[in-house]
């Protein structure tokens, strides 16, 4: 039996007790799978099974350390500490920072984020001579991303069936790719490919990781894309003891490469896998989980399952229809604000829910007008700071001397005299050469004569640059310990002055500048922690962070109303939930309609519904403002389907051509 500090209902009893074999743990909305997979790795440890044979794959890292934590609690630090735990491309990374030489991928690389990645696709478009009025960067990364997860490279992407536009993504797709090969930079999504590269390259290594990791766990299985499956697929293949914990309803991922067949099929591809269902819902009312099992059973692609609700019964679901997005907004503030006037709720109890990145203005200015505090996610994380993103670039460029990128972002910052006229003779000449403008600069440093002709002041720019960050890396090689050495980069390169340049205001000056300080902390924290501490290790450890801090700044709450999108409320609950915008065309919204992707637009309205605790008010508007002019609404199919009301004369599905009659 599990440990008694851990109180399981006998589902999830029978999930924890299940250890050989494939496992496939249907978790619903609010039934405690956290608790499930916490039990269960405490339950392999108690029955003698090493803490080094078990991975678990988690969402985030955080999510990792916290269940650490709790594993700790019941089984003893000593044992939880040898537990492989963190996210699919943590693991990835560190797999790939010992072995990547396998596929050509040096022990020097770096990781880029989102912005990097979208810079890199920026000048693939430029180079291609193709404007953003063709084709938009982002959309073009969204793309370029997809058919990674999909497992298909540039010249797979070329013979694509599709239109003009989806040919030039494609041929920017190859321009990019041999962009980060020649900076020696990965993405994200090819730390996924690169270690499904490794394993397959390398049956060895294959061989030895099989042997080491004897029982997976993963949790939110249904978020899983192709590489990651057949990494899975792999790593399990000789002992097949895979437990995957998830919830098909809430596959609302798509549009990033989450494939939900995965967790559909999973029955198919480990046919002797045993199902246990998680169906006891301890966050919602009955009437909540009513509304919402009716919804989600109108999806023909998912396995069968309803839950039930552990609470006791409370208040039915208020369905509010209302004339436009302005009426809307003023009656769900006020009623917010009276509601805490009243002393039946806090501010930080309430959540405001939209699928549209339009939807939340006039919920923004109706709380402003009212003197309610609020918070709008999506707001700029502290590694997306324009100076924290300098120094690490800075730092990328101390590890990376390759690493194209970093360098453009930070050749002219602080101003050095390298203009732009400079910058694009640079690149101009690396373009020619299928070299990096990292490359150039070091070959006019030896010669001046053997490159583009270049101002003498910007020459000894770069001279000094250069230099100093040869310093520096040899200083690195000697043992010199890491915060030491980027407070000392900061005064070579001037970084304060580029703070002051910046921004007038003292105050404002400050808080940049301490957040440049706290790069310098993380430096210190981090070597006190690391077994073996280096520059690689240490930017790793930040993109990996970085990533971690934009999936969870939700979860951070001050006493403010949640205005969030439904992709972002994922995971999270509140006693109080408006779920706003529940109209034909924005839930489901039109486009996804067009495209046959109605189910996902289910699932997602599924997951809204179910981040209500106690009390769930669902609301559409007759008409909304487009373009300057008031157009009709009509409410989602989904009203009809949770309520059993028939459609009214007039209604028109965003995916119709005519109204019902």
């Amino acid at each position: 039996m599990v440990t008694p500090t851990v109180r399981l209902n006998p589902e999830q009893q029978e999930a924890v007790e299940h250890t050989e074999g494939p496992l496939l743990v249907l978790a619903g909305a609010g039934t405690g799978k956290t608790r499930v997979i916490t039990a269960r790795i405490a339950h392999l440890l108690r029955n003698g099974i090493l803490p080094e044979q078990v991975l678990a794959m988690t969402f985030t890292n955080k999510a990792a350390r916290e269940m650490r934590e709790r594993i700790a609690g019941i089984v003893g630090e000593e044992r939880a500490q040898f537990l492989t735990m963190g996210t699919f491309h943590s693991f990835c990374a560190r797999l790939l920072r010992r072995h990547g030489e396998i596929v050509g991928l040096p022990r020097q690389y770096t990781i880029c984020d989102s912005a990097d990645q979208l810079a890199t696709v920026r000048a693939a478009l430029r180079e291609l001579r193709v404007g953003e009025e063709k084709v938009k960067p982002s959309a073009a990364l969204s793309q370029i991303s997809l058919w990674k997860n999909q497992l298909i490279g540039p010249e797979q992407a070329l013979d694509l069936p599709g239109d003009d536009r989806d040919e030039l993504i494609a041929r920017a797709f190859r321009k990019y790719e041999a962009s980060l090969r020649r900076s020696r930079v990965v993405d994200f999504d090819d730390l996924l490919l690169m270690t499904l590269r490794v394993m397959r390259e390398d049956a060895k290594l294959l061989g030895r990781l099989q042997e080491q990791y004897r029982y997976l766990l993963v949790d939110e299985y249904q978020d899983t894309n192709g590489p990651q499956y057949e990494i899975l697929r792999l790593l399990s293949s000789q002992h097949r003891n895979l437990c995957v914990v998830g919830d098909d309803d809430q596959s609302i991922y798509g549009w990033r490469g989450a494939d939900v067949r995965k967790i559909l099929r999973f029955d198919q591809d480990f046919p002797e896998a045993k199902i246990v269902r998680l169906e006891t819902n301890y966050r919602c009312t009955p009437e909540i989980l009513d509304a919402a099992n009716k919804v989600i059973a109108n999806n023909r692609a998912r396995h069968p399952k309803e839950l039930r609700a552990f609470e006791d019964s409370g208040v039915p679901v208020t369905w509010l229809g209302l004339y436009d997005e302005l009426q809307e907004a003023s009656m769900i503030v006020t009623e917010i604000r009276q509601t805490v006037e009243r002393g039946e709720a806090n501010f930080g109890d309430f959540a405001i829910l939209f699928r549209t990145q339009s939807q939340p203005r006039a919920f923004e200015a109706e709380l402003r007008r009212q003197k309610l505090p609020y918070q709008l996610t999506g707001s700029q994380s502290f590694f997306d700071r324009k100076e924290v993103r300098d120094v690490l670039a800075y730092l990328k460029l101390l590890a990376n001397p390759e690493d194209e990128v970093s360098l453009l972002r930070v050749i002219n910052t602080p101003p050095r005299g390298v203009g732009k006229g400079t910058i694009e003779a640079l690149v101009g000449a690396a373009t020619e050469a299928g070299s990096t403008a990292n490359q150039i600069i070091d070959g006019l440093i030896a010669d001046e004569a053997s490159g583009p002709k270049i101002p003498p002041k910007a020459m000894k720019s770069l001279r000094e640059l250069f230099g100093n960050l040869g310093s520096l890396r040899m200083q690195l090689a000697h043992g010199e310990p890491l915060s030491e050495i980027v407070a000392e980069l900061l005064t070579r390169v001037d970084y304060k002055a580029e703070v002051e340049r910046q921004y007038d205001d003292q105050q404002t000056r400050e808080a940049r500048w301490n957040g440049v300080l706290e790069v310098v902390d993380f430096a210190v924290n981090y070597t006190r922690q690391a077994r073996k501490p280096t520059l690689d290790g240490f930017l790793e450890e930040l993109a990996l962070n970085a990533e971690d801090q934009r999936e969870e700044a939700e979860e951070e709450r001050p006493q403010a109303v949640s205005l969030m999108t439904l992709h972002a409320a994922k995971g999270l609950e509140w006693p109080r939930v408006y779920l706003v915008g529940f109209e034909e065309g924005t839930l489901p919204h039109k486009r996804s309609a067009a495209e046959g992707s109605v189910e996902e637009e289910r699932r997602l309205a599924y997951v809204g519904m179910t981040r209500a605790r106690r009390v769930l008010t669902v609301s559409w508007a007759e008409q909304r403002t487009r373009y300057g002019r008031p157009a009709p609404c009509h409410v989602s199919r989904f009203f009809f389907e949770a309520t059993g009301e028939t459609p009214h004369r007039g209604w028109v599905a965003a995916d119709a051509a005519h109204p019902v009659r």
